[in-house]
């Protein structure tokens, strides 16, 4: 598509919406949003100002299809200088009725990688690079631009700089500026839409970027945040069965699982990854109760290493949990559940520290008739033999009798002789 020549347009309003994130299930709706803001605003145009190394094949597909859709022209624009559209932005870009570059920026690097990469079979795998394939060079060839080259992005992994990629029609303009964008493409129509570009190089323009919310959002589906999260709620409810009614671990802890889940269910998931996770949970829950010497502990975390590493496998690279953050949790709950809650189990076993039956063998002053005081207590005692109590003597606790409420004790004078 070549806009040399392009006679004045009038300025017009234009919505540039800042997108130098991943591809996800929250900058998807960022976007889709965007760009219904544009229809409804009555923009003449909504460039997305982008910078992003790819992310989710569906998120991508569903932008592409809010792109296509568009009732208002969507201009992709990789900037600013040092800005690189990789793997699925390089797909959005073809999807735009315009794809503009900044110089020293770059555009490719498709190849799908979001079903496990090389552990995947030859065969599947010769299939989703194909149908990523004919994607792109579907949208390129549609938009007037180079179907081969943009094939060869997915193929080959090809990565162009700005200027080879306008001299091999992968891309439609270089503008150095949005100035010098809008004077190159205003007035001409954009294909396959047909829809006119009315905006001129003094359009003027209303930046949108990511909510204070969105970006909370975006992080709270970092597959380390999600790890982190599922194991502070694991320790939460754990430590609140052991100890009822401490309240706050609890609620840490169901909090913290929520949260966790929500990116469980934003990212697509292994359910191999998943079932080690909930194993692993179980081996540490069952350390808490069964006192194994730790050796649940380490199976626990073994387990927790793997499935989480698997966990987000679908997802691809860019969304993995990484080996030093599995370790950390590993080890923190291995230390936690092995150490911590076995010393309190092995507690638990013992006998009180206190009780009635503690008395047995502690010497008791005489207070009266009937009466003794021992450890900071008045009780009521007998002798055994049934011999009164010698006044204002010391006794020695014999036996408790429970039932009476009632302390047998020993004469120490008699004792002695």
């Amino acid at each position: 598509m070549a806009f040399a020549g392009t006679p004045a347009a009038a300025p017009g309003r234009v919505l540039v919406v800042e997108f130098d994130n991943d591809v996800n299930p929250v900058t998807q709706d960022y976007l889709i949003d965007a760009i219904t803001k544009g229809e409804r605003g009555n923009y003449e145009a909504v460039v997305l100002e982008m910078d992003t190394p790819g992310g989710l094949g569906s998120s991508m597909r569903a932008i592409v299809k809010a792109i296509l859709a568009a009732e208002v022209p969507v201009i992709v624009y990789v900037a600013p200088a040092g800005s690189s559209a990789d793997s699925a932005g390089a797909v959005i870009g073809m999807a735009a009725d315009v794809l503009a570059m900044a110089p020293q920026t770059n555009i490719g690097s498709s190849t799908p990688v979001s079903i496990g990469g090389e552990d995947i079979s030859r065969d599947l795998r010769r299939k989703i690079v194909n149908d990523a394939a004919a994607y792109i060079g579907e949208l390129a060839r549609e938009h007037g631009r180079n179907a081969e080259a943009a094939r060869e992005m997915v193929t080959e992994a090809r990565n162009l700089g700005a200027r080879e990629a306008l001299q091999e029609n992968v891309v439609d303009v270089i503008a150095k500026d949005y100035a010098d964008l809008f004077h190159q493409i205003g007035g001409r129509a954009v294909e396959p839409k047909g829809l006119e570009l009315t905006v001129g190089a003094g359009a003027e323009i209303e930046r949108i970027e990511m909510s204070g919310w969105k970006r909370i959002l975006d992080l709270l589906i970092d597959p380390n945040i999600v790890a982190l999260m599922l194991s502070i709620g694991l320790i939460g409810l754990v430590v609140e069965l052991w100890n009822p009614g401490l309240v706050f671990p609890g609620t840490v802890g169901a909090i913290s699982l929520i949260v966790g889940l929500y990116g469980l269910q934003v990212l697509p998931v292994s359910a191999a990854g998943l079932l080690l996770m909930l194993l692993a949970a179980a081996f540490f829950v069952a350390e808490a109760f069964i006192v194994s010497h730790g050796a649940l502990s380490v199976a626990g975390a073994v387990t927790f290493v793997i499935g989480a590493l698997m966990l987000f496998d679908p997802a691809g690279e860019a969304y993995q949990v990484s080996m030093q953050v599995a370790v950390a949790i590993a080890g923190t709950l291995a230390l936690l559940f092995g150490f911590a809650f076995t010393k309190a189990a092995r507690a638990r076993q013992e006998p009180a520290a206190v009780g009635a039956h503690r008395l047995v063998g502690e010497d008791a002053q005489v207070r009266g008739a009937g009466l003794v005081f021992v450890e900071g207590e008045l009780w009521r005692a007998r002798t055994a033999d049934g011999s009164p109590l010698p006044p204002s003597g010391r006794v020695r606790v014999e036996s408790v009798q429970q039932d009476e409420l009632e302390l047998v004790v020993a004469n120490e004078a008699s004792e002695r002789t």
